[in-house]
């Protein structure tokens, strides 16, 4: 179960991807999380993915 508030999703999403995960569709594949849908969410509150950073900021 992944956080529902957004803030609490970014701080989630980002230390499983300094953690455990080296790229977004990692993530999303093994947690089977819709890629646009957590995009979108996270852009709702300014946040945007960076592929080199692999973080959201």
């Amino acid at each position: 179960m992944i956080p529902q508030d957004p803030m609490m999703l970014f701080s989630f999403i980002n230390m499983k991807l300094r953690d455990q995960y080296p790229s977004l569709d990692a993530l999303c594949e093994d947690m089977d999380i819709d890629k646009e849908n957590l995009l979108a969410t996270l852009a709702t509150v300014g946040f945007e993915y960076s592929e080199e950073n692999n973080k959201f900021w």
